[in-house]
């Protein structure tokens, strides 16, 4: 193995392989990271019960307060799990959608999929009283049914990224008013759960949420690292990517199942949060400044926006009730508005 240092990036060569490693995406990845895990150990210790961080970290290596495993490893450290997961799905998420569009808009949220995925869970939770497995399947169905009836819908002679979102949006539309009828059909103590539920919150999260989280980017984050350098040439153009050997529309194709099946997950684990999708990807490109989907930065940076959004709602409130999805779309509204500002000012609206 080998190690070429080239400008603001290495070059590692093992055999007939080789990949580019950039200096300044790493390090941000590990900062992001840093943050991220600092951001999860002060959400363990916030409560009623309140814990410093020395103390959550001695009650991790076995040896905490009188009372505080059980509060910290059963009580809350699935819920602060569960939110770094769900943000690293959905600025995966994001990360792949806004590339494939190539607009800022791309967003699971904004284009409907997190709509289907949301409808497919409401579905098996109002009349199959499901549990976590079931919801997970629901949203899975929901999530590829919809990026199914989406994808046919914007071909035409392939896929344009502008026609996707605006046949997105029409989607969300209608799954939005589907979801109502739902909410109407059910009774009211299903409906109630519903609705706490499709709010996008952490409340009451437990190792089942985990291990769904765990297992949806086990088996899909390979799959999108792996096809991270195809969609870095589908953004020269379809053409361009033809000729330098990418399939387009297949791989168009899987890693639009990818970007489903990590919306979904999500969804399944924690209801729908909005706008980290949308806001991932643009502030991790900021930070990077680096051209490409950005597809680790952006799973980062989610997972530290969903971890700092649920510390901000427990610190301010003082309490874990508030859902983390109304913190979320307080600041993504604002993000949206300065975003569409931003697009108008450079003539692309």
């Amino acid at each position: 193995m080998t190690l070429v240092h080239q400008d603001r990036a290495a070059l590692v060569r093992a055999g007939r392989w080789s990949f580019r490693l950039d200096v300044r995406s790493l390090f941000v990845c590990a900062v992001l990271l840093v943050l991220a895990a600092c951001a999860m150990v002060l959400a363990v210790g916030t409560g009623t019960y309140r814990l410093s961080p020395l103390e959550v970290l001695r009650t991790f290596a076995g040896n905490g307060p009188p009372g505080a495993e059980f509060i910290v490893l059963d009580l809350r450290l699935p819920r602060a799990l569960v939110a770094v997961l769900v943000g690293f799905g959905m600025g995966t998420a994001g990360a792949i959608f806004q590339s494939l569009t190539r607009n800022p808009l791309g967003s699971p949220d904004i284009i409907g999929f997190g709509n289907g995925a949301s409808a497919g869970a409401l579905v098996v939770i109002i009349f199959f009283d499901a549990g976590d497995t079931q919801t997970a399947v629901g949203a899975v169905c929901g999530g590829f049914a919809t990026a199914a009836a989406v994808y046919l819908l914007a071909w035409k002679r392939g896929v344009h990224g502008f026609r996707l979102i605006l046949v997105g949006i029409g989607a969300s539309a209608v799954l939005g008013a589907a979801t109502e009828f739902l909410y109407v059909r059910a009774d009211i103590g299903k409906a109630a759960q519903a609705a706490s539920w499709t709010i996008g919150s952490l409340n009451a999260r437990d190792w089942g949420d985990v291990r769904i989280g765990v297992l949806g980017l086990v088996l899909l984050v390979p799959v999108v690292l792996v096809y991270a350098r195809r969609l870095t040439m589908l953004e020269m153009g379809d053409d361009t990517a033809g000729a330098l050997g990418v399939p387009p529309e297949r791989t168009r194709l899987v890693l639009l199942c990818a970007g489903t099946s990590l919306t979904a997950m999500a969804v399944a684990a924690a209801g729908p949060i909005p706008f980290v999708a949308m806001a991932a990807p643009q502030l991790a490109r900021r930070i990077t400044r680096a051209a490409g989907p950005n597809i680790l930065p952006s799973a980062w940076t989610g997972a530290l926006l969903v971890s700092a959004a649920d510390l901000a709602v427990q610190r301010v409130t003082g309490s874990a009730l508030l859902p983390v999805g109304v913190a979320t779309g307080v600041a993504g509204g604002a993000y949206l508005a300065w975003l569409l500002r931003g697009e108008r000012r450079a003539e692309r609206l």
